[in-house]
C-alpha cells in the first residue's frame, strides 16, 4: 500500500522560506512522475512543481519559477519542495502526489497522479 506523508508546512512572513517534505512508503513505480500541488481557499487545486526521476526533468508553474525547487532523495524515498521568497498568494494546502506508471506530458495536471498525501498547510502573511 502506497502512503505519502507531507510535513514542513507552517506560517511565515512574506519573503521567508520553507521546505516541504513528502515521505513515501510502499511505492515502487519505475516510470512515473512526482509532483507538488496546492489548493488555496475557494480555489481549485493547481500543480506547482513536478519531477520525472527517470528522465531527470522538472516542471514548474509560472508563478513559482525561480523561487521553488523540487527534488528527491532516493535513499530516503522522500520528495522535497524548497520554497523561497514566499508570497501571500502562495498560501494554501500543499499536497504531494505520485503517478502509477507513465504520466504523459502534462505533469502539472492532476489526472496522471494516482497517489496523494493528506497535505500540509502553508500560510504566508504580508
Amino acid at each position: 500500500q502506497v502512503q505519502l506523508v507531507e510535513s514542513g508546512g507552517g506560517s511565515v512572513e512574506a519573503g521567508g522560506s520553507l521546505m516541504l517534505s513528502c515521505a513515501a512508503s510502499g511505492y515502487t513505480g519505475s516510470t512515473y512522475c512526482l509532483g507538488w500541488f496546492r489548493q488555496a481557499p475557494g480555489k481549485k487545486r493547481e500543480g506547482v512543481a513536478a519531477l520525472r526521476p527517470m528522465v531527470g526533468t522538472t516542471s514548474y508553474t509560472h508563478s513559482v519559477k525561480g523561487r521553488f525547487t523540487i527534488s528527491r532523495d532516493n535513499a530516503k524515498n522522500t520528495l522535497y519542495l524548497q520554497m523561497h521568497s514566499l508570497k501571500p498568494e502562495d498560501t494554501g494546502m500543499y499536497y504531494c502526489a505520485a503517478s502509477d506508471g507513465y504520466c504523459g506530458t502534462n505533469v502539472l495536471a492532476e489526472y496522471p497522479y494516482k497517489y496523494w498525501g493528506q497535505g500540509t498547510q502553508v500560510t504566508v502573511s504580508s
